[in-house]
């Protein structure tokens, strides 16, 4: 019984320490500046006034993929009315590996690759696809690991628009 009271111990400061780590909703989303892959430098803070929605991928991950013309069609229809996807890409191979991706895809929102300080700001990403849903407050009002389908990113996002 000891042992277990230990154990439950243990587990649970653990999930505590993990869900104050990572970024709840309603609070600030973390200001990040990476760069695209044309140079110019993307930053959270710059984007104010529009929801963003911030989504680490990687270009072998099959869910991420999927997600992507969703996005893009989100992208096409909502950000004339302030929306903003920013797609953070965890590839270890970098910029060889993405560019062509984004080319192939034609990925129309900005892409930047991630470093090891957005993902310990962002609660340490411990699965591909997560979204970050930002309103235009700079509040994250969601998070969601996994698949990220456009009926159910359209739900989210309409409402803050």
């Amino acid at each position: 019984m000891r042992s277990f009271r230990r154990c439950f111990g243990v587990t649970l400061l653990a999930i505590l320490i993990t869900a104050f780590s990572i970024p709840q909703p309603k609070a600030k989303a973390p200001n990040f500046r990476l760069k695209s892959p044309d140079g110019q430098s993307v930053e959270l803070a710059k984007l104010g006034g529009k929801v963003v929605v911030v989504n680490f991928w990687a270009t072998w991950c099959g869910p991420c993929r999927a997600e992507i013309p969703g996005f893009l069609d989100l992208y096409k229809k909502y950000k004339s009315r302030g929306l903003e996807i920013v797609g953070i890409s965890l590839d270890q191979g970098g910029w060889i590996v993405v560019k062509p991706f984004i080319e192939k895809y034609n990925i129309s929102y900005p892409v930047v690759i991630g470093d090891s300080q957005v993902v310990k700001d962002y609660g340490g990403i411990q699965a591909i696809p997560t979204t970050f849903i930002v309103d235009a407050k700079g509040n994250i009002i969601q998070r969601h690991v996994g698949l990220l389908s456009k009926s159910q990113l359209e739900r989210i996002i309409k409402d803050l628009l």
